[in-house]
């Protein structure tokens, strides 16, 4: 089917009272896991890759295209309604090529961004997204980091995010409300009141990333306060490696080395790491409220 605009998924999800999942994807075993996982739980997806961490030199050399071409090649053949999205992108040259790819969810990697500067990327990606339909993400304040020791994070401030939603024109906002990036082990903080505060002052759905680390309790907490969708990547990641390890430690000596890689019969190695994937994925999609939302 065609891919489906993010903004009516997300007023869906405010409306129904649960959040969509993104979970990003980095390779092509993650991006089937995505849609299978949402196929299965029939749940709306967001098929997505990020570009934060990933290598800039690989990604001016074909990455952007590379990844749109898996995503949009996926979402094409999904059977529940799925938006591709390019998140944290380091560039707005980056972002313009994957919106005429086909990406129709957009977002620059503003953590670094002082608020003039942010403000004005900003509103300068939602006049490139929205004449082509594509939904504009934007982050205000600045999350913590797990890798990092010497990171502060930088709390949103409800006036400040009112101001920034309405001079902008962005179509959701990520906020700080204590919710941590690259968290592997631990729970991070969530500041409700905040959360409550900030979805009194702005219209636009609000979404959490630092999900990996992200309280299981505070999530129907963190929808009812308007939060439409959740960001994964380190969790998925983390599983990524225990399956593969654990895959691989389990081959015996003596092999079928067609069948243990690239068969995707049931002994291909990745194939164990894809269902793996899509029983973690399965099991955000549940706790956010998801599974069962596509008719």
């Amino acid at each position: 089917m065609p891919i489906a605009p993010l903004q009516p998924m997300l007023a869906a999800a405010r409306a129904g009272g649960y959040a969509l999942g993104y979970f990003e994807a980095w390779d092509q075993t993650s991006f089937e896991a995505v849609i299978a996982a949402c196929e299965r739980a029939q749940a709306p997806a967001i098929l997505g890759w990020g570009g934060a961490i990933t290598s800039y030199d690989w990604l001016e050399s074909g990455g952007i295209e590379q990844q749109a071409g898996i995503a949009m090649a996926l979402a094409e053949r999904a059977t529940v309604p799925c938006a591709v999205m390019f998140n944290e992108a380091k560039t707005l040259a980056h972002l313009e090529r994957a919106l005429a790819l086909g990406a129709n969810a957009v977002m620059l990697d503003s953590s670094h961004l002082e608020y003039a500067e942010n403000l004005a990327s900003a509103a300068a990606l939602c006049q490139l997204a929205h004449p082509l339909g594509a939904a504009v993400e934007a982050e205000l304040g600045r999350l913590g980091d797990a890798s990092d020791p010497n990171s502060v994070p930088e709390l949103t401030d409800p006036v400040q995010a009112a101001e920034f939603v309405a001079a902008s024109g962005v179509d959701a906002l990520a906020v700080s409300v204590g919710n941590v990036h690259v968290m592997t082990a631990g729970e991070s903080g969530v500041d409700l009141e905040r959360l409550a505060a900030i979805a009194e002052a702005v219209d636009v759905p609000l979404v959490i990333h630092g999900g990996s680390g992200y309280p299981a309790w505070a999530v129907r907490e963190a929808i009812a306060r308007g939060v439409c969708k959740f960001n994964v990547g380190t969790r998925l990641k983390g599983r990524w490696l225990r399956e593969l390890r654990a895959a691989l430690s389990a081959l015996p000596e003596a092999l079928d080395i067609q069948q243990t890689v690239g068969s995707r019969n049931r002994g291909d190695v990745l194939e164990r790491v894809r269902e793996g994937l899509i029983a973690e994925i399965l099991h955000m999609l549940e706790l956010y409220g998801a599974a069962g939302r596509v008719s």
